[in-house]
Order: structure tokens, then sequence, then C-alpha cells
């Protein structure tokens, strides 16, 4: 059984549709999981509730923890180290591996500009400090012999249908809608980004692989370095609309804390677009092979999926 925590989730639905290359054998577990192939086992769980994860991983040999929570810094010290502590726990209890979906917040902000696998871990942010708190936890697992582990690791991500890409919902979208694209604090800065169909086959790739575990891996990233102002155009192009776009300066984005809570939480992460944001996947693919989807390529599967 390999079994997905988070699967109704941009990242949870394109993994469940990658691991029928190795399994059929899948459970779905989510507040309300749907089937996405047709031999899936949903189970309905509250994951920030300890004997509901224990259930929902009983009987698993791998398990996915792709699951997001609210984007707001209270909730992500509330529940994230509670539920890492019971995956952990759960995992060692029944002998199952975990495939920990990570982000980069916890990476030094001097190694923004180009982030490796082995770049420090000296988070700028509070959001990043409970990352890095996730990541030491695993690893401590690990080391102590309780579990064997993988971190996927993603750049911001893209993809068919997702709702909580950034880009999407600041480029796309206003494009889609006639309006300037709004690039936040920069638009002449570099920023890699993650396909989420490559995310999710990669993720699964790494947990069928047994001496991929206890290590960190960056999943495939399409390495052209695209400034705001690129990906503007190249959504645009796409789209047959005029490249129109909007620095949103620092100062705004605060401002607009006051009244929109999304905000208020991403002011802490503009260090993230005020410079260069690269995300180096060489090892991955030197290791299996695999190239990423490149940038045209996946933006024309976003707007197709759209009409």
């Amino acid at each position: 059984m390999q079994t997905i925590l988070g699967a109704g989730g941009a990242i949870g639905l394109e993994l469940a549709k990658a691991l029928p290359v190795y399994t059929t054998d899948i459970r779905l577990v989510s507040r309300n999981p749907q089937k996405v192939n047709d031999t899936d086992e949903l189970y309905s769980a509250d994951l920030t509730n300890r004997d509901n994860v224990f259930a929902a991983i009983k009987g698993s040999k791998i398990v996915y923890l792709v699951t997001g929570f609210e984007y707001d810094l209270d909730v992500w010290r509330a529940t994230w180290p509670v539920l890492m502590r019971n995956v952990i726990d759960a995992c060692t209890e029944y002998k199952a591996k975990l495939v920990f979906f990570d982000n980069v917040y916890m990476y030094d902000i001097d190694a923004i500009g180009h982030m490796t696998e082995q770049s420090p871990m000296k988070p700028p942010s509070k959001k990043g400090q409970v990352r890095k708190q996730l990541v030491n936890m695993i690893f401590k697992a690990v080391d102590d012999a309780h579990i064997e582990a993988v971190i996927a690791r993603a750049a911001d991500f893209y993809g068919p249908g997702n709702k909580t890409s950034v880009l999407l919902e600041t480029v796309y979208k206003n494009l889609q809608k006639g309006k300037a694209a709004q690039l936040l604090a920069a638009g002449d800065k570099i920023h890699t980004y993650t396909f989420t169909p490559d995310a999710a086959k990669a993720t699964a790739l790494l947990g069928n692989t047994p001496d991929a575990y206890n290590q960190v891996w960056h999943l495939p990233t399409d390495p052209q370095r695209l400034t705001g102002k690129d990906w503007v155009a190249l959504f645009a192009e796409e789209m047959n609309v005029k490249p129109k776009s909007m620095v949103v300066p620092k100062w705004m984005v605060k401002m607009l804390g006051w009244f929109m809570p999304i905000m208020r939480e991403m002011y802490e992460m503009l260090y993230q677009n005020d410079r260069d944001y690269f995300f180096d996947s060489t090892k991955f693919e030197q290791r299996f092979n695999i190239k990423a989807t490149p940038y045209k390529e996946g933006v024309k599967q976003v707007i197709q999926h759209d009409r």
C-alpha cells in the first residue's frame, strides 16, 4: 500500500496519477478524498488528529506527505510540527517509509540565487523556521534508525488546474481578465518554477527507488532563467494578448496586508522575489536522466487545460 496524505491538493492529485506506474495499491487520504484511479482506496481523515493519522498510515509501505495548511504563520506553528510528529511515529510503528514534499523556505537568504541540496538551512523568515524544524525532525528519526525517509523539494510551482500557484494567480489569471500581470517586489529578477506534473512523477519515482532514501532531492525544474517580465511575455504570447505588467512594491504589499491576510503573510517572503531565485535540480537529472518540462510547454499545458 502506498498512501498519499493530502490527496486532494495540487501535488496530491498529480501524484495519484503518477503512482500507478509502480502500484495499483493506492490509498488517498484527505477530508473528502475522491478517486483518481479506479482501484484507489479512499480514507477520510482529519490530519490534525493523531488517531486519524495512525489509522490512515496503518498497512502502508510508503507514505507521501504532500498536504498543505492555510498560509498563516500561527496555523503553521500549531499544526505542522504536530502532524510531522504523528506521521513519524506512525511510520515508525507500522514500518512505513516516508516521502515528504517540501519547499525552499528553510534555505539561507544568500543561497536563493542558486539553491542546491547542499545549500545551508538558515531561514530568514518565521515560516522558514517552521520548515527547518520539520526537516530536522525527519533526519533525527532517520539518524535514530526509526524510519527511512526522503525529502522531495520543489521550487515555487505552477501547473494545469493549480489553484495555489502565485505565478498563475498574479500573472496568468490577471492576463485572462485583461488586466496587467502583477509582479511582486520586482520584475527583472530571475525566478524558476517547478511544473506540478514533473514534481509528482519525480516524487513517485523517488518513493519507489530504495537507494534514494535518507537524503534531499531537488525535483526536476527547467533551468531556463526567466525573469518576472519574461514569464509575463511567455504567457501573453501563448494567450495572444499584450504583455501588460506592473510591479507591486514591497511597501504596497505591506500596506495591503493591513486589509488582506494573505498579503500580510506574504510580506516576510518577499526576499524570494526581490532577488534572483534559481533552483538547481542537477542531482536528480543526472541520477535519473530525466529533464523537466520546458517552460514554454508547461505554459501551453496550463492554458490548454482551461480551454
